[in-house]
């Protein structure tokens, strides 16, 4: 676990193990607080989206999650994060930026990291080190 200071008064924990596997309920309500859309109406999806994933990253402050990182990798060349969400109250004080930080640690320097951005994101992710990618595509889900 890993502590980081924002400021003389705040301090947030990272990947705390006695809170694993997260709670969907608690994930749900980051992402809701977050403004993120996710399915959030559905706590067995949401588990089923954090059941098996390749990396998460937790942040904590006084024993409430309060920031999710979730991405999928191979841990060898490339690493999608298909998920950064921090509560409102807590956003602004570099807690997203850290979780990225510590999903960059965790992959090394071989591998690529890549998301597909909500609208409402993106000109934060350019702020912390993101390049745009115009090569992309998509199929979107149908629910």
């Amino acid at each position: 676990m890993k502590t980081f200071s924002t400021t003389p008064h705040t301090d947030y924990q990272f990947n705390t193990p006695q809170h694993n596997p997260l709670n969907p309920a608690d994930i749900a309500r980051v992402f809701d607080s977050s403004g993120i859309k996710r399915p959030t109406d559905d706590l067995p999806r949401i588990a089923r989206m954090f059941a098996a994933p390749c990396l998460v990253v937790s942040a904590w402050q006084a024993g409430q999650l309060v920031g999710v990182a979730r991405a999928l990798t191979d841990h060898a060349y490339c690493c999608y994060l298909s998920d950064l969400a921090v509560c409102k109250p807590q956003q602004g004080q570099g807690i997203g930026r850290e979780l990225i930080r510590q999903v960059q640690a965790a992959i090394g320097d071989e591998v690529t990291l890549l998301l597909l951005s909500a609208p409402g994101a993106m000109s934060y992710y350019p702020t912390v080190g993101f390049q745009p990618a115009h090569n992309a595509f998509i199929i979107q889900r149908k629910r």
